[in-house]
């Protein structure tokens, strides 16, 4: 019966919570206006930690602080009392703040002040409460005096070596040192435990010491305080050596009984650990045992949680940080060695302090409002939730029916002006507590706006946009926007408005700019405030840069061309991989590129241009790669030797991104050509070891040059020489041949073997040679050079030839046969019966009768026409004489031929002679012959003038060949139209006349002319011209150009006859820069030289004088003469008198003056 009232009650209280309707609580905005004016009841920000240990040499600092409007003021409680800070001289409290400071250098002992600390901070509105914080003072006591007896053990037997350091506060940390301050030696069989204490899985002999001390550090003081030493005495049954111990022989060979794994540490076979929450969880397992055991860890019913897992002290702890519940359970450490195993299990719980699940946070509410605090904590066990107003609990106040406490839940109903408080939740179990306080402020305050006044946003075109409209007031004030101060609220379509002011423009375009207000209203009054919007193009790049490769030492450029809106102000950017790059003297930026001339490797990297404006950017990136030429191969080795081949391999160099293509291997060597390097062969880019196919006695060396789509790399340096040995030669004489440079002989000619083709030294050949179908035996020589001559033959008779390369090693293969000839003489017969047929103008048929092969003495070559033209038949013409060549090859008993390209209407003669590859015969019979008349060349030296403006003349002159009589001269002209020509008209003159004039009828007019020479056959090649503009026509110009200067202007004038109104004239002049010109007759030096010429002058006229009266050479004073003309003709400027001026070289005669 009771759960049933028990369900119904609970059902009814979840349908009071539906029905109830609970405003959200106010955010106050971080406003400092409204801070200033906002009242607020105390919220503590700092205090101290609850278990608060201190240094008993410093003075004691509890902290306290609080905010709150009005501000807070504070007290303490100590040890649940109220602690009067005034009644202290050593107690301080700092101003405008609650922390607490006490001082002992008036004396005191820190240790009076331990105890249970609270501070309260209170104003009008409420108070809050701190945490009790339990202050404690360090302790470091000295290690009781005691006197340790030796301990003696059995050599192979367990011990362990206690510690018990004094109880510090905070506990001090422990280790244990010999007395040279060096630690003890701690592995798999000695270690110290958790406890402190030195465990020792076996004892050996070597560990007898005097000096095993354990030393505890106090952290707080910094200072160690240190056991008496243990005195360590092994028993053994046999005598210890030092020299005898080893890893594999830890006994030095002496017999100690084993034993099977024991537990030093926990004892038993199970043991239990509690641990809370968060915390870290330590298990310890220590072994004892001979072999020493080894400790491996198991976690029942499942697995060890990994990540949080970690095994220390050489497996003998296993550690877990931040533990949770589901870490309890059994956990199994097992310690075995080779004669058994033992396993001890320990039992793990898990507590938990209380956690928060929901922190109470401050409560802000408006009049008539409702709200709620919830306080959730948990732990193990559960957590006790009290609740407390302004530091006292909620059970001393009375009733209010406003507010209902349902355990860890507090709700508000209409809350009032005045109700205003500070209320902690405590949620403690055995094992801690949680405090936390939130108080309930009841606010009314009007709309207000917290943004500037009339900002101006600008926006790009197409964007999503957000205005934002701050405002505050209590109660939360409802907010319209309104757009130009027209129509109803903007929420809707496009627009959405939110409830914390901000306006949404899902696409801003043009048509949406304008003025925007916005409005908060509540019962308390009315706030508002506008924003003006700009909708603007975006700003982009058009033209993005590229990825490049480009070759080092050349110029690179990248695109970064931009579009953006005319009203925003755009700057241009360049970053190098993500750093700002540098422009220097080198790269050049302007407002479309970047150009980077003389590539390095320096400026390989990603290039972005950024492109900013006020209220938007774009930014592309683009890749430049530097391709060099590749570096030089390295490390050349040869391996494999053979007698014409050895194995090179090389390392390749830096390719710089440019993959390698080809290596290029070259070889040196020192007989032939020493110095000069010499392409071997070529292999691919993707090969570094090659087989090197040699020729014998070569003493090379060798490098590899690497080849990439840049260029080459330097060489290599050389490789270690390889000299193949010798053998006979490969190869056979190339160009072997036989013919005779006399009637009588025959020379044997070949090229002699390339230098690595001898193969050995003492390189000759042996030549055979023999009449074709003679039968006769072979003749043969031997030589070193490439010549050999047969003298005494016949006229031009054949012979086999063949040949065979020699050297110390052996010979090398004959040659195939091949047939020479004996020296050629001249034909002894000539041709016959040559005569023409079918003259035409330009061209003949020629026949006669051919010769007996064996009269041509030699290789038939050809017949051989020589021809000239004697005269023309045209009266008066003079005509080139030179004989002319054409070759007939037949071997016809009657051939024939055409002889063409000749001159119409002239006499030609010609003869014949049959040639072989040296002489020619006699010649034949001499024929002449005329040829017909043909129509003419083009007239010469055709010129086109203009007597006056309106006729235009015509001249010319007679062909060079008129290749005929001439019979006169035809002309046909057509007017011009742009690229149309108007209806021919024909004149002909006789051949006597040689000039044209036509009348045109307009000066404009334009015709083309087509001349052309007749004969007899017709007319010959016409020569065609257009009127050209003649230079005597009145066309447009600028003349009588004058120049008035004045002081600082100059008037210029001229005369033009352009079209008026549509003419435009560019003045151009240059600025001389203006040189005072002195009148070098008034300088004092040119006055002293010319009366110093004079006084030599008047001394030279003294002597000449004086030789003459004394019978002297000089007659007529032509001592003189010389002299005068020099002076003349060097100043021809000075004015002459009538005498000299007679005389045209500008000489005088003294004598006749």
């Amino acid at each position: 019966m009771l759960g049933q009232v028990g369900h119904a009650a609970l059902a009814l209280m979840s349908l009071l919570l539906l029905l109830w309707h609970e405003a959200a609580p106010i955010e106050v905005p971080q406003d400092l206006k409204i801070l200033q004016d906002l009242k607020q009841p105390p919220t503590i920000i700092k205090q101290s930690v609850k278990d608060y240990i201190v240094d008993p040499r410093d003075n004691i600092i509890i902290e306290c602080e609080a905010k709150g409007n009005p501000v807070p003021t504070f007290s303490w409680r100590r040890n649940g009392k109220f602690f009067n800070i005034g009644k202290d001289p050593r107690v301080t409290m700092r101003k405008r703040s609650g922390t607490l400071e006490i001082g002992f250098r008036s004396g005191g002992r820190p240790e009076d002040y331990e105890g249970e600390y609270q501070c309260f901070a209170s104003n009008d509105f409420g108070g809050a409460l701190s945490n009790k914080i339990l202050l404690r003072v360090s302790k470091a006591p000295l290690w009781p005096k005691e006197v340790l007896e030796p301990v003696s053990v059995t050599e192979g037997s367990p011990l362990v070596l206690p510690c018990n350091p004094p109880p510090g506060l905070p506990p001090p940390f422990t280790f244990w040192m010999d007395s040279g301050m060096s630690p003890i030696p701690q592995d798999k069989r000695v270690s110290m435990g958790l406890n402190g204490d030195l465990y020792f899985s076996n004892v050996l002999a070597r560990d007898a010491h005097t000096d095993y001390s354990c030393n505890a550090r106090f952290l707080f003081t910094h200072t160690i305080q240190q056991k008496n030493p243990f005195t360590l005495k092994v028993q053994t049954k046999e005598p210890f050596n030092d020299t005898s111990y080893n890893a594999t022989e830890p006994y030095g060979g002496r017999k100690v009984a084993e034993s099977t794994p024991t537990f030093l540490s926990p004892s038993g076979t199970e043991s239990s650990k509690m641990v809370l929450r968060d915390e870290q969880l330590l298990l310890e397992c220590i072994a004892a045992g001979l072999p020493t055991p080894t400790i491996k860890w198991f976690k029942k019913g499942g697995d060890l949680p990994g990540r949080k897992v970690k095994f220390e002290n050489y497996n003998k702890t296993l550690k877990i940080i931040n533990v949770s519940e589901e870490d309890a359970g059994e956990y199994v450490c097992m310690a075995n060695n080779h004669l058994g195993s033992i396993r001890h299990s320990i039992f793990v719980q898990i507590k938990a302090a209380p956690y928060w699940l929901d922190k109470p946070s401050d409560l802000v509410l408006a009049p008539d409002e409702n709200g709620r605090l919830v306080c959730r904590a948990n732990g193990n066990p559960k957590p006790n939730i009290q609740w407390l107003i302004n530091g006292h609990p909620i059970e001393g106040y009375p009733p209010n029916p406003n507010r209902q406490v349902l355990g860890d839940t507090i709700i508000f109903r209409s809350v009032q002006i005045g109700s205003s408080a500070v209320y902690q939740c405590n949620a403690s179990n055995q094992h801690g507590y949680l405090l936390a306080n939130a108080f309930v402020s009841v606010l009314d305050m009007p709309p207000r706006m917290l943004g500037p006044k009339n900002q101006l946003i600008k926006v790009i075109e197409n964007n999503r946009t957000f205005l934002d409209c701050p405002f505050f007031g209590s109660p939360l004030p409802d907010l319209r926007w309104f757009k130009n101060g027209q129509g109803s609220g903007l929420d809707g379509g496009q627009y959405r408005a939110y409830i914390n002011g901000t306006l949404e423009i899902k696409r801003a375009r043009a048509e949406d700019e304008g003025t925007y207000t916005c409005v908060a209203n509540s019962i308390l009054g009315t706030a508002e405030n506008q924003v003006r919007l700009e909708v603007k193009e975006p700003t982009r790049i058009v033209r993005l840069p590229e990825h490049q490769s480009a070759v080092r030492g050349s110029t690179t450029r990248f695109d970064c061309k931009v579009k953006s809106d005319p009203s925003l102000t755009v700057t241009v950017a360049w970053m190098k991989d993500d750093k700002p790059l540098y422009l220097g003297w080198r790269l050049r930026k302007d407002e479309e590129s970047l150009t980077i001339p003389n590539v390095n490797e320096g400026d390989e990297g990603t290039y972005t241009c950024t492109v900013k404006s006020e209220i938007d950017q774009d930014s592309a990136s683009a890749r430049l790669t530097v391709l060099d030429r590749p570096d030089a191969p390295m490390d050349l080795d040869l391996s494999d030797p053979a007698a014409r081949s050895v194995r090179l391999t090389w390392i390749p160099g830096n390719d710089h991104r440019s993959p390698i293509t080809e290596f290029l291997v070259q070889f040196e060597e020192d007989r032939w050509e020493p110095g000069r390097w010499q392409k071997l062969s070529s292999y691919p880019g993707d090969l570094n070891s090659v087989i090197l196919q040699l020729a014998p006695f070569v003493n090379y060396q060798f490098r590899v040059i690497a080849i990439n789509s840049v260029g080459q790399s330097p060489p290599s340096g050389p490789s270690p020489r390889y000299k193949t040995s010798g053998a006979a030669p490969d190869a056979i004489p190339r160009g072997l041949r036989g013919s005779g440079s006399k009637k009588d002989n025959m020379e044997i000619t070949w090229e002699p073997l390339l230098d690595l083709e001898r193969n050995g030294p003492n390189l000759h050949y042996s030549i055979w040679w023999r009449r074709k179908d003679s039968g006769e035996e072979w003749s043969n020589v031997t030589t070193v050079g490439s010549k050999h001559v047969v003298h005494n033959t016949e006229t031009y008779v054949p012979y086999e030839i063949k040949i065979q390369a020699r050297n110390e090693f052996g010979s090398g293969p004959e040659s195939n046969v091949v047939i020479g000839y004996s020296g050629e003489d001249k034909p002894s017969d000539a041709p016959t019966d040559l005569r023409v047929s079918k003259v035409d103008s330009t061209k003949v048929n020629i026949h006669w009768k051919s010769v007996n092969p064996n009269t041509v003495r030699g290789e038939f070559k050809e017949y051989r026409l020589y021809y000239w033209r004697e005269s023309s038949q045209v009266p008066g013409l003079i005509v080139n004489k030179e004989k002319k060549t054409k070759g007939f090859y037949s071997t016809m008993a009657e051939p024939s031929g055409i002889l063409s390209d000749l001159v119409p209407y002239s006499k030609y003669k010609m003869f014949m002679v049959v040639a072989n590859n040296h002489f020619e015969s006699s010649p034949s019979n001499t024929v002449e012959f005329n040829t017909k008349e043909g129509v003419p060349d083009a007239p010469r030296a055709v010129r086109m003038h203009s007597k006056s403006l309106d006729t235009i003349s015509l001249e010319w002159e007679k062909p060079l060949e008129p290749n005929g009589i001439l019979i006169g001269y035809q002309l046909k002209y057509q007017r011009v139209n742009g690229s149309r020509l108007g209806r021919p008209h024909l004149e002909t003159f006789l051949p006597n006349v040689t000039e044209f004039t036509l009348r045109l009828p307009d000066r404009s007019t334009r015709y083309k002319f087509f001349l052309s020479a007749m004969t007899q056959v017709g007319a010959g090649e016409v020569y065609a011209e257009e009127t050209p503009h003649f230079t005597n026509e009145v066309a447009p110009g600028i003349w009588d150009l004058t120049v008035v200067p004045n002081s600082d202007y100059a008037n210029v004038s001229w005369s033009h006859n352009f079209p008026a109104g549509s003419s435009e004239f560019v003045l151009e002049f240059t600025l001389d820069t203006y040189i005072d010109h002195v009148d070098i007759a008034t300088q004092g030096w040119f006055i002293g030289l010319m009366c110093a010429i004079a006084l030599i002058i008047l001394i030279l006229l003294i002597v000449c004088f004086i030789k003459r009266s004394r019978g002297g050479k000089y007659p007529g004073g032509g001592c003189v003469t010389g002299f005068a003309k020099y002076l003349v003709r060097d100043k021809k400027d000075l004015p002459l008198d009538p005498v000299d001026q007679k005389d045209p070289d500008g000489s005088f005669d003294y004598q006749s003056q």
